[in-house]
C-alpha cells in the first residue's frame, strides 16, 4: 500500500515539536566596548544592571538589563539631554520555550540624536512581572497589553491591563509561548461551543451597546426631472 505525501496539516495533527534544550536560548550579551554612545553611558551610570550588549543585523545595537532596573533605566533614557529616546516604536516578548526566560523587548529610537536602541529584560517564568513603561510612552500601552495577552507577562503600574486580542474571558492561555498546543488547549468542538455561546455584552458596555443596531437605510438617489 502506497503512502499518501504528508502535508501542512499533518504537521497540525501531530502538534509542535518538543524545543532543543542544547540550543542557546538567545544570542548572548557580550562585554566590553561599543560604538553606540548610548552604551558606555548606561554602563557607567547603571554598572550591573546593565548585562551586556551586542550588535546585531548589522547596525541594531541591543542591550540586556536587569528587570527590576527596567523603568528607572527607561526613564533616564527617555528624560536624559544626551539621550532622549522619546519614540517607543514596539514593545514584544520572545519565548525560547524548554523552560527558559521570556524576554520582553523594547525598541525605541530618539528623534532629537537620530539612533536607535533596543533593550531586552530576561523574565523567569515563575516571575513574569516588569514595570509598566505606558506612563512614560502611551505608545506602550496597547505594545504592553499585546505582550499580556499572548506571553502571559504582567506589567505592574499599566492603566489598563486586559487581553487585547483574544476574547476577554480566553480561557486556552497565551497563544504566542512555546507550550501553546498548535489546535489550542480546548477540543474543536468545545472551541466551536464556546464561540457560539459568545454574548456581545462581555464585550460591550450598554452605552456603546446603545449606539448599535442596524444602519440606517441611505435615501436612492432620484435625478431631477427634465425641464419641459
Amino acid at each position: 500500500m502506497t503512502e499518501r505525501p504528508l502535508s501542512g496539516l499533518d504537521a497540525v495533527e501531530r502538534g509542535p515539536l518538543p524545543s532543543d534544550p542544547s540550543a542557546p536560548a538567545a544570542p548572548a550579551p557580550v562585554e566590553g566596548q561599543s560604538d553606540h554612545p548610548s552604551v558606555a553611558a548606561l554602563a557607567s551610570r547603571f554598572g550591573p544592571a546593565v548585562q551586556g550588549h551586542r550588535l546585531m543585523a548589522g547596525d541594531q545595537t541591543v542591550v540586556w538589563i536587569a528587570p527590576e532596573k527596567s523603568l528607572e533605566i527607561l526613564t533616564w533614557l527617555k528624560d536624559d539631554p544626551a539621550q532622549q529616546y522619546d519614540m517607543m516604536s514596539d514593545v514584544t516578548g520572545v519565548d525560547y520555550g524548554s523552560g527558559r526566560p521570556i524576554e520582553v523587548v523594547y525598541q525605541m529610537f530618539s528623534t532629537v540624536h537620530k539612533r536607535a536602541l533596543r533593550l531586552r529584560c530576561r523574565l523567569p517564568l515563575e516571575a513574569l512581572e516588569i514595570d509598566s513603561v505606558a506612563g512614560l510612552w502611551h505608545s506602550a500601552n496597547w505594545l504592553e497589553r499585546e505582550v499580556y495577552d499572548l506571553f502571559g507577562v504582567t506589567f505592574k503600574g499599566h492603566p489598563d491591563l486586559r487581553r487585547i486580542l483574544m476574547p476577554f474571558d480566553y480561557a486556552e492561555g497565551h497563544p504566542l509561548r512555546k507550550d501553546f498546543p498548535l489546535r489550542g488547549r480546548f477540543s474543536r468542538a468545545e472551541q466551536t461551543r464556546r464561540a457560539l455561546a459568545q454574548d456581545v455584552e462581555r464585550f460591550y458596555g450598554s452605552q456603546e451597546l446603545a449606539h448599535g443596531g442596524p444602519p440606517q437605510q441611505v435615501p436612492a438617489r432620484t435625478e431631477p426631472e427634465a425641464e419641459g
